[in-house]
């Protein structure tokens, strides 16, 4: 199959729309649904950086996408028993694979971001993993194979019509890519940048100690800028992201964005959030809105009389501004990359308040020395990279 032609492009009106290739075969078999423009666009940008996760760790890796960018990303470590209860996998009576380790992750960081997601797998869908897709409002899957079991899963999701997709792992794409703007064609080599231990060796800092595992957490990192649109910071913790800042004009907007997500992950695991009790039948999404609500500045939407007897069984005491600081002051070991430098020290201030001990970003600043000395303060380790990762 050389071309397959879609319903229509980014919009209805946007017609005709196909998808294909001018050498050879399309490296992709539809197993089931009619996939769309943008299910192609996330799920091969997806698949890129699920295969370089997995080729720069060694472990299984998965993301979830939505428009064009990573809402999620992570390897298969094992989840704690706190992980599994705000993801919302603590209930589930199967044995987690290391692929499944790593979805349940990836949907779980920002599960606001990832509802209708499409998701990416490095390795062949098992059971487990489907299981979990299962039960999550997404959009579809690609993976270079899928167990049969976990294939007639996927199938009958959406009535049967579900995207799975599957991908030949062996398919290499032309060194030179295309694409067109206003009837104009743009051609520049593909971004073929390896990021291995190697990528981090340049430390500027005072402390120049990197652990094994922030090694893996800065790969992540910078593995998911990758294929994040531009600018984009991603702070990653225990090998997932936790917070990714995408598509922001101002670099500092993106350390925060990056950052608020970090702090929502983490304040999710606080025993205030834990405790809520929620009401018999609510839906996943409701409790994922209700948890972001009460979380965040505008906790009274969930909390007004009249609306919390609708979401809990008992009417939860506000999570101070005060108790939120003294839980994220908890928060340590946390790394950040930036696909582009750091212009100012204030970026650094803001990651430090989301437990960051780990920089990795390319360098170039004239303020070099001021953002280097910001980390010194901290005692933060920094990486100069010395490449740039904008993907658009």
């Amino acid at each position: 199959m050389k071309e397959l032609e879609l319903k229509y492009g980014c919009n209805p009106n946007q017609k005709p729309s196909r998808i294909y290739v001018e050498n050879g075969e399309l490296p992709i078999k539809v197993l089931s649904g009619k996939p769309g423009y943008i299910n192609f666009l996330d799920a091969f940008n997806g698949w890129q950086l699920v295969r370089e996760l997995k080729a720069a760790t060694g472990l299984a890796a998965a993301t979830s996408f939505k428009h064009v960018s990573p809402a999620g990303a992570a390897v298969g470590l094992p989840l704690s028993e706190v992980e599994r209860k705000i993801y919302w996998v603590d209930d589930m009576d199967v044995a987690f694979t290391p692929l499944a380790n790593a979805y349940a992750r990836a949907r779980g960081a920002d599960r606001m971001s990832s509802f209708g997601d499409f998701i990416s797998l490095s390795d062949v869908c098992d059971k487990a993993t489907a299981l979990i897709i299962k039960r999550e409002v997404s959009d579809g899957v690609i993976a270079p194979g899928y167990e049969p079991e976990a294939l007639e899963i996927l199938k009958a999701k959406k009535n049967g019509n579900y995207n799975v997709i599957e991908i030949d792992p062996d398919f290499v794409p032309e060194p030179i890519e295309r694409k067109q703007v206003f009837g104009i064609t743009f051609e520049q080599g593909r971004n073929e940048l390896k990021i291995d231990d190697a990528f981090f060796e340049n430390i500027v800092t005072e402390n120049k100690e990197l652990t094994k595992q922030a090694k893996i957490d800065l790969a992540i990192s910078m593995i998911t800028l990758k294929y994040t649109q531009s600018n984009s910071v991603c702070y990653v913790k225990d090998g997932q992201a936790i917070g990714i800042g995408a598509g922001q004009q101002s670099r500092i907007h993106c350390t925060r964005l990056a950052g608020q997500k970090a702090d929502n992950w983490f304040l999710r695991q606080s025993p205030k959030v834990l405790g809520l009790s929620f009401v018999d039948g609510i839906r996943r999404a409701d409790r994922d809105n209700a948890i972001d609500l009460y979380i965040g500045e505008d906790y009274m939407d969930v909390l007004a009389d009249g609306a919390w007897e609708n979401i809990f069984k008992v009417k939860p005491e506000v999570f101070t501004k005060e108790e939120k600081r003294a839980w994220l002051d908890q928060m340590s070991g946390v790394t950040l990359g930036s696909d582009a430098f750091f212009p100012f020290g204030d970026n650094i201030e803001r990651a430090h308040k989301s437990g960051v001990k780990y920089v990795a970003q390319p360098g170039g600043s004239i303020r070099d020395d001021h953002v280097i000395d910001t980390c010194n303060k901290y005692g933060m380790v920094m990486s100069f990279t010395g490449i740039r990762l904008f993907h658009h």
